[in-house]
Order: C-alpha cells, then structure tokens, then sequence
C-alpha cells in the first residue's frame, strides 16, 4: 500500500523537485512558453502597479490659496514594507496561477548543471522567456496608459510611477548589478521554498516574506522595471497636460529617458539577475545536494 506524504518536502527533495522542474521547462514547446512567459510580465506588471498605487503619497490642502501638496503619510520604512507585501502579487500569480518568470527560471541552472539541460535548451528557455516577460510587462503599461490610473489620488499615482522611475534611470552600473544580485538571490530563495509546499497555502506563504525583503530593501528586479520605467516614460511622453501639472514636484525628470532604461538600468539589472539566482542560489543548491548523485 502507498504511503501518502502530507509534510512538506525536506531540502534534498525539494532539489530534485527543482531538477525535474527545470528540464520540463527547458523543453517545453515554443509556442507554451512564450505565452506563459507574456503571462508572467503581465503578472509582474500587476504586482508592480499595486505596490505604485500603495507607495503613492498622501495629498493634503496647504496654504492659504488651498493648493494641493504632495507629501509622504507613512515613514519611509513602513511605506516600503507595505510596497512590499502588495507586490508579492506578482509572484503569487506566477507560481499558483502558472508563467514563465526569467528571474525565476534561473533555477534551471540546477538541471543544466546535471546535464540534464543542454546549454543551447537552457539558454533558449532564457531568452524566449525574457522576451515574452517584456512584451508582457511593457503591454501591461501601454494599457495602464490609456486607463489614467495615473491620475487617481489627485495625481498622487503618477508622481509615485515618475520618481521611482526616475530613481531606477539614475543608477550607477554597478550599483544596479549589486542591486539586482541581492534581488534575484530573494526571489529564487521564494521559488525554491515554494519547492517544499503541499499546498496553494504552503506556496503564498513561502513567497510572501523573500519578496517583501527584496522589494523593501530596493533591490532590483529586471521584469518588474519592465513595467516601471516603459510605464513613467509613456506617461512623460504622451501626457503632456499632466506633467505640466506634477513635472515640478519629481526631481530630475530629464534622467528618465529609453538609454537610461536599458543602459543603467535594464542591463546591469539582468547580469546582475542571472549572478544572483543561477550562481548564489541554484549553483550552490545543485553544488550541496545534486553533485556527484548518479543520474
């Protein structure tokens, strides 16, 4: 008679998992996974447009004549603390709801490492996943666009998705790949302690605390800034009216520009990505319970 397990699995097992998981999604058809992964930039994109909407500023009337001013209700560590649990959305979405996150699918590398995964398969899966998170992220904002959520809070939104873009754009290179090692070090840590669940319950819990750590901590993840910055730049391109509205209140907004996306932020971000998950989780994972096992 079988014996039917209901505790979560132990490290070694949750290896293996992550093994087997990693080869079928290195073969997974085309056209699946470049679905799942535009799947999983909208589910990001989701996730990233609640934490927006939360770290928004209070507008309160001051002066004499009124006006409206922008100012920070919260201080700053319990504002990031609730970006962060509002962002666990995304990754909610992914690993319950089913997509294809390139941060995540850095745990590939534990199946590649068995050479169970070819190096052409894994960095197929890669770069077909990569692409399909930015057309899934970058769709998700050009709809936020046409939808004026920017607007709601009189403003508040759009300031908050201005200044954190414009934050992103003003990194230095290495400070954004640093950035993105500890993000993506969080994040594949969240993945892999979703490994040893048994139930949807087991899986948000895993998720919830690595992803707020990272996102309180403004650490980097390059499929949400797929989202944040496309998003302010279509903002500050196609509203006009708006901006002359809030452009005095967001601080070096001529930094926010397509080359500062790719080149401070979106570059340096990845390699810094793929270092964090594939050498600092999946490699040393693979390295304490996979290396040397018989196939």
């Amino acid at each position: 008679m079988n014996e039917i397990h209901i505790d979560s699995l132990l490290p070694a097992e949750m290896a293996e998992k992550a093994e087997s998981i990693g080869v079928r999604k290195a073969n997974m058809q085309f056209f699946t996974m470049l679905m799942l992964s535009i799947l999983a930039g909208a589910f990001i994109a989701f996730g990233s447009i609640f934490a927006t909407t939360i770290s928004a500023g209070a507008i309160s009337v001051s002066g004499a004549d009124g006006a409206l001013a922008y100012s920070t209700a919260l201080p700053y560590g319990v504002t990031r603390l609730l970006t962060g649990l509002v962002f666990c959305l995304g990754l909610i979405l992914v690993v319950v709801g089913g997509a294809e996150l390139f941060t995540g699918n850095n745990l590939i590398v534990m199946a590649w490492a068995s050479k169970k995964v070819s190096t052409s398969a894994l960095l197929r899966n890669w770069v077909i996943v990569y692409i399909g998170n930015f057309i899934g992220a970058v769709g998700t904002a050009v709809l936020m666009l046409f939808s004026k959520q920017y607007t709601f809070g009189a403003d508040a939104v759009g300031i908050a998705a201005l200044r954190i873009a414009v934050s992103k754009s003003e990194l230095d290179f290495v400070q954004a790949i640093a950035l993105g090692v500890l993000c993506n070090v969080l994040v594949c840590l969240a993945v892999w302690l979703t490994f040893s669940a048994r139930t949807t319950l087991d899986k948000i819990a895993s998720i919830i605390f690595p992803i707020t750590a990272f996102v309180a901590a403004g650490f980097e993840h390059s499929v949400a800034n797929m989202y944040f910055i496309p998003y302010a730049l279509f903002v500050k391109m196609f509203d006009s009216e708006f901006l002359s509205r809030v452009g005095e209140r967001v601080a070096n907004l001529d930094s926010l520009t397509w080359q500062a996306f790719f080149v401070n932020n979106l570059i340096p971000v990845t390699i810094g990505n793929i270092i964090g998950g594939a050498v600092f989780v999946a490699a040393i994972y693979w390295v304490v319970f996979l290396r040397g096992k018989k196939a």
